[in-house]
């Protein structure tokens, strides 16, 4: 049995995708009330899909090596949750710039899932700047 700790990076990248997940649940952005009904936009329209996956991903790395047992895994470097997190971030970036392109506002009240994805993967790279701060695991 795997009896590991998780170590403060891993637990703060969790708790980052956690909340990005949270955040692909409410609306990502809306028009500003013009036009019956106004137009919206989520996570699982366009590139938005990337922070959910990648969200999903992370929380995967993070349990895999709990999953695997006693055997070591080569997913297990910080270098997987490094790209796992970059697709999010750039999945995010890009949902950004459709939702400014189409002229929806992102403003907290229109977009909130927006607000809370950003500071969920703000968290997720706190994470992965504490993960690289650790020393490697034996």
């Amino acid at each position: 049995m795997n009896r590991r700790s998780l170590g403060r990076g891993r637990l703060v990248i969790g708790a980052g995708a956690v909340l990005a997940l949270v955040g692909c649940l409410f609306p990502w952005g809306q028009t500003a009330g013009v036009g019956l009904p106004p137009e919206s936009t989520g996570a699982f329209d366009g590139f938005g899909i990337l922070v959910f996956v990648a969200a999903i991903g992370l929380l995967a790395l993070i349990a895999l090596p709990y999953a695997a047992g006693d055997q070591p895994i080569g997913l297990d470097r910080p270098l997987a949750f490094v790209i796992v997190g970059a697709v999010g971030v750039i999945g995010f970036l890009l949902k950004l710039i459709q939702i400014l392109g189409a002229g929806l506002l992102a403003l907290p009240d229109k977009g909130l899932g927006l607000w809370v994805a950003a500071v969920g993967l703000v968290i997720v790279i706190w994470g992965l700047a504490e993960m690289a701060a650790e020393h490697p695991r034996a």
